[in-house]
Formats: structure tokens, sequence, C-alpha cells
């Protein structure tokens, strides 16, 4: 089984991504975006734009995760932010049209509950201490200017099951989410202290310059 985690830029889709891998045994998670920054780092500065409109992402992403699917035996879990219809349906699916057992959750939260969140994060608070505090929040700037956008689109239903996640945890966004699928977590024994250096460690481990 895949879950694809969809949701805005800044919507909890890592953590929950990660929350989940954590309490089920034999699941990975599988991001996309690490094949869409091979490609950026192959391509001239001038030159880099969206990667998920290039062909070779939709095309690299399908075939990473149809031989995840085949070959690996726990529960593929995929965070990632697709929001035009076409690209959907040339990832989530043609996973689907192999035979895949793909299960789509876009989690939704009202416009101010993400901004909050991206605010909150600890990505800013992270490149100040490295980079200095007037160093420039590319990630989070891009995040913002596709806020609305994504959250219009991810309405739809091309894009359900619909998840809104303003008044939950992380933790119980992964609970609604395996129970949804017929999954079995393990019980979240974290304090509210472990868990918020659990995810702060997540956020860290995410925070990228280029």
């Amino acid at each position: 089984m895949l879950l694809w985690i969809n949701g805005p830029f800044g919507g909890g889709k890592t953590q929950t991504a990660h929350e989940i891998r954590r309490r089920l045994p034999g699941s990975v998670v599988c991001d996309p975006e690490h094949v869409g920054f091979g490609l950026h780092r192959m391509t001239p500065p001038a030159l880099r734009g969206d990667f998920q409109d290039l062909p070779a992402w939709r095309q690299g992403v399908y075939e990473v995760l149809d031989r995840a699917l085949t070959e690996h035996r726990g529960t593929v879990i995929v965070p990632m932010t697709v929001v035009e219809p076409s690209y959907y349906r040339e990832t989530v699916g043609r996973l689907r049209e192999r035979g895949h057992d793909v299960r789509h959750f876009a989690l939704l939260a009202d416009r101010e509950t993400v901004l909050r969140r991206l605010r909150e994060r600890g990505f800013g608070h992270a490149v100040r201490i490295v980079a200095g505090k007037d160093a420039p929040l590319r990630r989070e700037s891009f995040a913002v200017s596709k806020l609305d956008h994504c959250l219009e689109r991810l309405r739809g239903e091309e894009f359900a099951q619909h998840l809104w996640t303003g008044h939950l945890t992380v933790p119980q966004v992964a609970d609604r989410i395996a129970a949804s699928c017929g999954l079995a977590l393990a019980p979240n024994t974290d304090s509210a202290l472990r868990g918020r250096l659990r995810r702060a460690w997540t956020g860290a481990k995410h925070i990228r310059f280029d």
C-alpha cells in the first residue's frame, strides 16, 4: 500500500509521514522531492524552475515508487504536494493503473493556520542560527506564494480524500489516516515535550538552503 500525503507547503505532510513511519513497523518514507533536487543540481541555475514541470520528474517518481511498491513488503509513505491535475494523473493515477493500492490524502487547513505553521515550524529560527538573521527564507517565501493556489486546487474532488487538520495534532492526523486505511499504528507514547522535540528534529533534518 502507498499512502500519498498531499497538502499545501507547510501543511504538515512531512511531519505526518514520519509520524506514521515511526509507529508503523516495516513502513518507509519515499520523498519525491529528492528526485527534484537531483534534477535541479544538474540544471544551470538560470534554467531552474518548478521541478514538477519536468517530465523527467514525473516519470522518475513513478518508476521509483512502482519499484518500491513491487519489491518492498511494507507500506510506502509519500509526502508530496501535487496540485496540477495532469501531474497527479501521471503519478498517483499511473500507479493505480499499474494495480497498486494507492491511498491519497489532502491535508487541509485555513490559510491563517497554514501561515502560522510556516512561521512556527522552526525553519526560520534554524536559518538565523546557522546563516545569520538576514538570511533569505527562500523556501518559506515559495510556500507562501503558492499557498492560495494549493488550497484552492486541493479542495477539488479529484484530490479527495480531504482531511481537515486545523484542530488536530500530528499524531491525531496520523491516527486518522491509518484508521481510514485499516492500518494499526503503535500507540503514541510521546509526552508533549518529547513530541515537540521530535517534530523539531524532523523539521531540522529537512532544512535546505539551495
